[in-house]
């Protein structure tokens, strides 16, 4: 077992509230008076334009299978969020992240009269990467500087993970001080000199897994030297990866003397923490696929997920395929593979390649729905194509391999709700298009099937859930 140190930084979100481009009817408007005349325990986030202003409104109904429901009077009128959380069907939290500025989080409750309400404590959060859940938390992590009395002689800082534990039911969240004393490093973090950032934050038991993604060398990691003065982590004939000036800009940026993206893209670690204070942990690996997250700008997606039968199920969309170089390009094509979360390591047995499976498509996102299944948001091409999107949906059938392309979706596909609900089996999933009104989707997974639902009278919406009233 490794051993380290708690450092964490501030409490953050990088989170993008759709999956696709959203447009459609602007001709309604959402409720100023925060009043909720809708009723029932579903709960569906909604947006509506009108003259280049969004109103953000969040609607309750009876069901999802059925209906419609409309913003014009109706519903909680908030200021919206980039990811809509919802805690054990008790809370439901509002995460925002504004670029370089702090973002307001909010959360809500279903009130003992069946209307929303919204709870009295409000924090301010910065940038996050990855999020998941750990007993009474909803717990985020990033990467980010650690403590600057660690500097090198060029003034470089090691990088660190950041994590910040909000604690849902107390309204309370914690984040640790940077500090030399308690530096808890993410540099070397696989051996190899490169940092990490996590993806995918799962609880086991007492246990908390997370893809460990490579990011490379950065400052500190690259400019160690050995005894005759050559780079001490630079694979040869890498050097000249080596950046020499600064440049790029969001998620791409990168610094002078960093060496940007990992040298090992054709490997996945997971890292199995002990408990959420990240300060004990072992690493396991395979080469079956490359590193385990889906990539959107600054977004790690989650791509493992504990499953009814005791594994633990990663994915790989391989996006290294996308690095600019080949020589940090993966050979690896998209797949799965599973953790015997008894034994604390791959199954050496189990493996699907799912590139093969779509046609040599890949995915954005995977979500467990329950029993055998998975869904995953496909692209609609090779995942290097420069014009893909991310407009299909399939189902993947752990037990078989099987993956099949959803039908029943409507054409013109604009976005996705970042997240779907997931009830008796079937996955819910809010969709919208660039003709009539957004609507909810229920998916049959065994013959994968969508059938539309509830209709809301908005532009866009962006999550859905279900509240129990308190």
């Amino acid at each position: 077992m490794k051993k380290n140190h708690l450092l964490a930084g501030l409490f953050a979100a990088s989170l993008a509230g759709m999956a696709l481009t959203s447009c459609s009817e602007d001709d309604q408007s959402g409720s100023n008076n925060n009043s909720n005349t809708s009723t029932g325990n579903y709960v569906i986030a909604a947006t509506v334009t009108s003259s280049s202003t969004d109103t953000y409104v969040l609607l309750t109904a009876p069901s999802l299978d059925e209906g419609e429901v409309t913003t014009q009077g109706n519903g909680l009128v908030n200021e919206g969020a980039t990811y809509w959380v919802f805690y054990t069907n008790r809370y439901l939290y509002a995460l925002n992240y504004n670029q370089g500025e702090a973002g307001t989080t909010q959360s809500f409750i279903l009130n003992n009269t069946g209307a929303l309400e919204k709870r009295s404590q409000e924090y301010y959060v910065n940038r996050f990467t990855t999020y998941g859940y750990y007993d009474r938390y909803i717990m985020t992590t990033s990467t980010g500087d650690g403590p600057t009395e660690l500097k090198d002689e060029n003034g470089y800082v090691p990088q660190s993970f950041l994590a910040s534990y909000l604690d849902v039911e107390n309204q309370t969240y914690t984040s640790n001080t940077v500090n030399a004393s308690t530096p808890f490093l993410s540099e070397n973090f696989l051996g190899n000199g490169e940092y990490v950032t996590l993806a995918g934050l799962a609880q086991v038991g007492t246990r908390l897994y997370a893809a460990a993604v490579p990011m490379g060398l950065s400052q500190y990691g690259c400019m160690q030297k050995n005894d005759d003065g050559s780079y001490k982590w630079v694979l040869p004939g890498n050097e000249d990866l080596i950046k020499t000036e600064s440049g790029g800009s969001g998620s791409g940026a990168y610094d002078k003397d960093e060496l940007q993206w990992t040298q090992y893209p054709n490997e996945c670690w997971m890292a199995i923490f002990t408990d959420q204070t990240l300060t004990d942990w072992k690493l396991i690996k395979t080469d079956k696929i490359s590193y385990a997250c889906g990539r959107n700008r600054s977004q790690y997606y989650q791509m493992n997920w504990l499953a009814d039968d005791g594994y633990m199920y990663v994915f790989s969309p391989s996006y290294a395929k996308t690095m600019k170089d080949v020589r940090q390009q993966t050979t690896l094509p998209a797949g799965v593979v599973r953790i015997d979360t008894k034994a604390e390591d791959f199954d050496p047995d189990y493996y699907y390649n799912l590139e093969a499976k779509a046609d040599g498509a890949s995915f954005l996102r995977s979500w467990y729905i329950g029993g055998d299944y998975f869904l995953l948001l496909m692209y609609d091409k090779a995942i290097t194509a420069s014009d893909k999107v991310a407009n299909r949906l399939a189902i993947f059938n752990v037990s078989n391999g099987d993956l099949s392309y959803v039908s029943g979706l409507p054409t013109d596909v604009s976005g996705f709700g970042n997240t779907p609900y997931m009830e008796n089996g079937s996955a819910y999933i809010a969709v919208t298009t660039t003709s009539g009104y957004p609507a909810i989707y229920r998916i049959e997974p065994s013959t994968a099937t969508a059938s539309k639902g509830l209709v809301v009278k908005a532009t866009s919406l962006n999550g859905v859930g279900r509240l129990e009233a308190q």
